[in-house]
């Protein structure tokens, strides 16, 4: 590894964290840090980001399907009508991490999405507006090691929490906005991080 960057089988040069294993490669290369505008995809994200929060990534990466069939494909309108017979029937789910608090949180966000949706339009509209207007010059390991939150991802996880959203986190929050490409952290020397700024500028928030 040189400068927080590794070498894959492939060739490519890549952020240290994709490592080689290739459900995590491929989410690194197709998904990481590239805008999302999906409602669906982006309640996902952040229940995903919430079931991560002590744990590993790939933890929960290996086992997104299982979450996506426990939870009607994070079809949030249907997730919201959950019951506590729905709780208990994901408490002995096996496939997916069996966290009451975190289980019951994404139920309850469910709910909270859609009051974002009436109100900004769209969940991409809202994440986009904490936007940081100010990045490093150079996204290398240092600069990426001090951003585990940032003033950003803390007025997120500030709002959402005033509107009663759990497991949201400045940490959990500054992921999601990594995730769903808020911001470009891919290391200079990655070889997404060209495509992925490409992609960002051209992305319009609706």
């Amino acid at each position: 590894m040189t400068d927080g960057l590794i070498k894959g089988k492939d060739g490519k040069m890549r952020c240290f964290w994709a490592g080689q294993d290739p459900v995590y490669v491929h989410y690194h290369d197709t998904e990481w840090g590239r805008p999302q505008d999906s409602d669906r995809t982006l309640y996902e994200k952040i229940c995903l980001e919430g079931f991560q929060a002590g744990l590993s990534w790939f933890t929960i990466l290996k086992r997104r399907e299982n979450f996506r069939k426990a939870f009607a494909n994070f079809n949030y309108k249907k997730v919201a009508k959950f019951t506590k017979q729905d709780v208990e029937r994901l408490l002995k789910d096996e496939g997916i991490i069996r966290h009451r608090g975190k289980i019951e949180a994404a139920i309850h966000n469910a709910t909270l999405v859609q009051d974002i949706i009436k109100e900004h339009g769209s969940l991409t509209n809202y994440f986009w507006s904490f936007e940081p207007k100010q990045r490093p010059k150079v996204m290398d390991l240092k600069a990426l090691k001090s951003m585990a939150s940032t003033p950003e991802s803390k007025a997120l996880s500030k709002d959402l929490r005033k509107r009663g959203f759990k497991f949201v986190g400045p940490t959990t929050m500054y992921a999601h906005m990594q995730a769903m490409g808020v911001v470009n952290d891919h290391l200079e020397g990655c070889f997404c991080r060209k495509d992925v700024e490409k992609t960002r500028k051209s992305f319009r928030a609706g």
